[in-house]
């Protein structure tokens, strides 16, 4: 496992003997790890890092591992939280899942016990794939394509769209490079006519759709070079 993809976790403890030991045990079985000594020093890194999982003590000067819980939890903040405490009352677990916690160890725990819990939450709460930042404009040769707006322009001259060119241009906008089968254009026109009221068309419809579409976007539409043929598969639009 690289460095690159290590889950980073913070330890906030006020105990200083206890913050070290599982500081060092947690980077031993291959994980980041970030330290703080109470909450105020915590809510300073969360703001400045990502985490993927709190390990959060509960019984702490100041502000207690629940309340800066609750508090995270109104504030937005959805990192996975894995409460330590003396503690192992029912109520008190109780008011720690109330404030939003993933999962509840009470002390003293089995170090092993520590991993397997942070383990099944990381597993329950995958990091995220980023979201892919797509373009506003596209740009098919001499003519650029607003996607917010709709509009297919040449130079300053609006290109004007049928509805139904406009809607398989915002389609393929959402998925430039990615081969679309003509069942899933089928799909999506069908679903876009019935809420105007019109019929699911068929696969030639489609077809016949596209070889439009393509007069109004390719330089030579019969050797198209933005809105492609991909044999057997479906279409692909690609943009310059």
């Amino acid at each position: 496992m690289s460095p690159e993809t290590k889950p980073h976790l913070i330890v906030v403890d006020d105990d200083d003997r206890i913050r070290s030991l599982l500081q060092k045990y947690l980077l031993r079985n291959g994980y980041l790890v970030t330290v703080a000594r109470d909450a105020a020093q915590a809510r300073r890194l969360l703001q400045g890092l990502a985490f993927d999982l709190i390990v959060l003590d509960v019984m702490m000067p100041g502000e207690d591992g629940v309340s800066l819980t609750r508090s995270l939890r109104a504030e937005g903040d959805s990192t996975p939280i894995l409460l330590l405490t003396a503690k192992s009352e029912a109520d008190d677990r109780i008011a720690g899942f109330e404030a939003g916690a993933d999962d509840y160890l009470p002390k003293p725990f089995e170090p092993r016990e520590l991993l397997l819990r942070i383990t099944a939450i990381l597993r329950r709460n995958p990091t995220p794939d980023p979201t892919p930042v797509l373009p506003q404009v596209l740009v098919l040769g001499p003519l650029r394509y607003d996607i917010e707006r709709g509009e297919l322009k040449h130079g300053d001259a609006t290109v004007r769209l049928t509805q139904t060119e406009a809607t398989l241009m915002r389609f393929f906008c959402q998925h430039p490079g990615e081969v679309i089968t003509r069942e899933a254009l089928v799909d999506h026109l069908g679903r876009d006519r019935a809420a105007h009221g019109g019929s699911v068309g068929q696969e030639r419809a489609v077809d016949v759709q596209i070889t439009r579409l393509r007069r109004k976007i390719e330089r030579d539409p019969k050797a198209p070079r933005h809105l492609q043929t991909v044999r057997g598969a479906g279409y692909m639009l690609v943009t310059d």
